[in-house]
């Protein structure tokens, strides 16, 4: 039992901190998770507390990691890791069993595992808890209890710099499939060897005779026995899913319903993409600096056109106040959302790759944007 505690308590604490951190510096995409739940039951009246409780969250899982893994104050932070486990090894259940989100989000973007793979994973995080909670008055520190103090709280301070700066201007790690260095159609290909979706189809046909309605598979449907059945309806249940590719919602839709993405991914030179995904919720302070370096791209030969969700006339609205020197283009809000964390955002993409990505706060001038690009990429 002494060596199986401090595994558990090594285990428990790290897997608390991972899942803390990647959250914490992503703190608008916990924000839009606590979303995904609000509206899956239908809470959607809690939707304006989604990002402190992401935050706050992310902030308590890190701390009890901490605590853990340094064996500091472990007395009280073994029963809020235990109370931690068992609300959500019971919420885990619900969702493996419910299934109202796809991804439960417990280790952000970082680590995508399916619903009923967070329960096991939970199954067995609880038993390790309760050794720690069984044992917690055995736990010896290591280290000088001062030590191990400064050495906490330097991390806490780490922690909480990171999601502070990764909160005003980009996550400081970026898990998502739109991260610098992607080539975006690559990542929207589907590889010639990869599964495909299995489905199995049920059909039911009635009895003309009888007016039985009868149920079949696709082995022994009487498809060709139109004297004796009539087809009624057929049921369709994926069995097998097929591959997905990491980039497969990405469109930039005309007024006319075109999408005209193929033509800026092939784009030879660079196109700047002002993502804002809520028009009626962008930033305006950064419009200044988008228009003075959108001036200046199209003064150049280098596209600059706009990506939102939301309607074309408010994207009409929108340009006339901002005297924005661009074009809008439609895509999905969620797909807006996973390419950049800010509202708006800058990409630059050439030849369909990632070559930078920025909040806001840090829209690059022309002149920088030249001296970091034009004088590195074009030699």
């Amino acid at each position: 039992m002494k060596v199986l505690k401090h595994i558990a308590r090594i285990i428990v604490g790290i897997i608390f901190i991972f899942s803390g951190f990647v959250k914490g510096i992503d703190p608008l995409g916990s924000a839009y998770k606590f979303k995904d739940y609000f509206n899956a039951m239908g809470m959607e009246w809690m939707a304006w507390s989604a990002f402190s409780l992401g935050v706050l969250l992310a902030f308590a899982e890190f701390i009890i990691g901490v605590s853990l893994l340094f064996n500091l104050k472990i007395r009280l932070f073994s029963w809020l890791a235990l109370f931690f486990m068992v609300f959500f090894t019971g919420l885990t259940l619900w969702i493996a069993i419910a299934n109202p989100v796809t991804d439960c989000g417990c280790f952000g973007d970082a680590l995508v595992i399916s619903n009923w793979e967070t329960f096991y994973k939970n199954l067995v995080l609880i038993i390790l808890t309760i050794i720690i909670f069984r044992e917690r008055k055995t736990f010896k520190p290591l280290l000088s209890p001062k030590l191990n103090l400064g050495m906490g709280l330097l991390i806490v301070a780490v922690y909480v710099g990171s999601v502070y700066y990764s909160y005003n201007h980009l996550p400081i790690i970026d898990f998502r499939p739109y991260h610098v260095g992607v080539n975006i159609p690559e990542s929207m290909s589907i590889p010639e060897d990869a599964p495909r979706e299995v489905y199995e189809n049920t059909f039911y046909y009635k009895n003309k005779k009888t007016g039985e309605v009868k149920e079949f598979t696709e082995k022994n449907y009487p498809w060709k026995d139109t004297v004796n059945w009539a087809f009624e309806s057929n049921e369709s249940k994926l069995v097998q899913k097929g591959y997905e590719p990491p980039i497969h919602d990405f469109i930039m839709e005309t007024r006319e319903g075109d999408n005209v993405a193929d033509f800026f991914l092939h784009e030879e030179n660079y196109v700047f993409i002002l993502v804002a995904y809520d028009l009626s919720q962008t930033n305006r302070d950064a419009m200044d600096k988008v228009n003075e370096l959108a001036h200046w791209a199209n003064d150049n030969e280098m596209p600059f056109i706009g990506l939102t969700s939301s309607l074309f006339d408010e994207s009409d609205k929108f340009i006339e106040e901002t005297g924005a020197p661009f074009e809008f283009f439609n895509c999905d809000e969620i797909t807006l959302k996973t390419i950049i964390r800010s509202n708006p955002g800058l990409l630059v993409i050439k030849d369909g790759v990632i070559k930078g990505k920025w909040h806001y706060n840090d829209i690059p001038t022309p002149e920088k944007f030249r001296k970091d690009f034009l004088n590195n990429f074009n030699k």
